[in-house]
């Protein structure tokens, strides 16, 4: 996932991204905690994926109260 397309996506979409992405997250951890995790690298992709997220979020936001 990268910022162009990001970009495209009302925030709606992002939000609903947002919270998928949480949701990973966390399932990530869980398997983490209780050693059952493979592929240790999606933990940072996710979170930085989500911080990708927020990003254009706020962008978005203050772009709104601007204008």
């Amino acid at each position: 996932m990268n910022a162009k397309e990001l970009l495209g996506q009302t925030p709606e979409q992002l939000r609903e991204t947002l919270v998928s992405l949480k949701k990973e997250a966390f399932n990530l951890r869980f398997q983490a905690a209780t050693n059952q995790l493979e592929n240790t690298a999606r933990m940072r992709a996710v979170r930085r994926d989500a911080a990708r997220v927020l990003t254009v979020l706020n962008q978005k936001a203050a772009q709104a109260a601007a204008n």
